[in-house]
């Protein structure tokens, strides 16, 4: 599976009702071109790559740098999809908050009309949304899973969680076409910005200096990001080396309830030595025996199985990691599931049409209602001569290079 994050400061606010109008036109118009020249599965690629994704927001006019980027660019494509249907080339479900638990319905209705592997799909949104809640703790909570798919039962997922201690939001993307295992190291392709406070210099020479170089280092000016971390707060259960973790986690799930309690009930040496900070609300025994009661009713006969029960979440695996460690010595790892990336090219596509709150500079309406007028109309040629798309999209290209002149 490819997965990958991105890290954006938590900010408040949302996109006008003028700009969010052209933006899911001009969303959609982007998102149907990109299928007519290159298939559904091409869409959903660039919507799994982070760097692409922050340049599509940054082409719809939001801020570069926003949490809000990501519920909103997904937000557009929803809409897009609302008003288009299935013309728009993939299917849009999902949203932020009690809107996101609304997912599996959508995409089993849309299954329903359209014939597809509904049941996989939905495994597939939850699978991951439980992944990222409850595998991978990481500090940051999931309030957003945006679920995107194709006629042909290909999928991603675009989800995000908060951070209130530092500020800032992570975005998680999934890729169903190079899926693996949902729970045994899917973070090969994981990134996040290395934390620097002043990158001017490398964002003048990337842009080969001048007016426009200039410009785009300030972009970067005052920017933080957190560190990757390793620490006793973090789990990452999806791990290469957290094989036997899962592996004895799942077998402690067959155990009687009864007899895991007992030693959790033991007193707090097996639960908190010097080592092994663990907080009180960490482990509830009342909660964790009727969850622990229906894993051992279902027997999960592996980590995805036990993931997928019903009721289990963070507290539950912690506690199973916890308790697997110190019975069978089988360290919980401990590493973030974020490498290193620089945000290079994203910002520059704010140039496109500028930005909601005035940076690089205010949205220049004309530009983007020209943008969308041209769009539209390489999709109706594309669509009404399919022998001259490639016509269509090479004057379009023609005239963006223009504009960049």
């Amino acid at each position: 599976m490819q997965r990958r994050t991105a890290h954006l400061p938590l900010h408040g606010g949302k996109a006008p009702s003028w700009l969010f109008e052209r933006m899911h036109r001009m969303a959609g118009s982007i998102v149907q071109l990109i299928v007519e020249d290159a298939g559904p599965g091409e869409m959903l690629n660039r919507l799994a790559d982070p760097l692409w994704f922050q340049a599509f927001g940054c082409v719809l006019g939001f801020d570069w740098h926003s949490s809000g980027l990501t519920t909103v660019t997904c937000g557009a494509v929803a809409e897009a999809y609302r008003r288009l249907g299935p013309d728009l080339g993939i299917h849009a479900a999902g949203g932020k908050g009690g809107a996101s638990r609304k997912t599996p319905e959508q995409v089993a209705r849309i299954a329903d009309r359209r014939g597809l592997e509904g049941d996989k799909l939905i495994y597939a949104s939850r699978m991951s949304a439980k992944v990222d809640s409850a595998a991978v703790q990481d500090g940051y909570q999931i309030y957003t899973h945006h679920f995107f798919f194709s006629d042909d039962n290909n999928w991603c997922v675009v989800q995000q969680g908060m951070n209130d201690a530092n500020g800032y939001a992570r975005r998680y993307h999934w890729l169903g076409s190079t899926l693996d295992s949902f729970v045994c190291e899917p973070h090969s392709g994981v990134m996040s910005p290395e934390a620097k406070t002043d990158r001017r210099g490398d964002a003048g020479t990337r842009r080969g200096g001048g007016k426009d170089g200039a410009a785009a280092a300030d972009l970067f000016t005052s920017v933080t990001e957190p560190r990757a971390e390793k620490s006793a707060d973090l789990l990452n259960m999806v791990a290469a080396e957290a094989e036997r973790s899962r592996e004895r986690s799942t077998e402690l799930a067959r155990v009687q309830p009864e007899r895991l309690l007992r030693e959790i009930s033991a007193g707090p040496s097996l639960f908190m030595p010097r080592h092994h900070p663990v907080l009180p609300k960490d482990i509830n025994p009342v909660r964790l025996g009727r969850v622990l009661r229906l894993a051992y009713e279902r027997q999960p006969g592996d980590f995805e199985a036990l993931l997928g029960t019903p009721g289990v979440g963070p507290s539950t695996i912690r506690s199973l990691a916890l308790i697997a460690e110190l019975v069978y010595g089988e360290p919980a790892c401990r590493r973030d599931i974020t490498k290193r990336w620089t945000p290079a090219d994203p910002p520059t596509f704010s140039y496109a049409h500028g930005g909601k709150d005035g940076f690089p500079f205010p949205v220049d309406r004309t530009t983007y209602d020209r943008s969308i007028s041209l769009l539209e109309s390489a999709v109706r040629r594309a669509r009404i001569d399919p022998q001259g798309k490639d016509q269509a999209l090479f004057r379009l290209s023609g005239w963006l290079a223009g504009t960049r002149k």
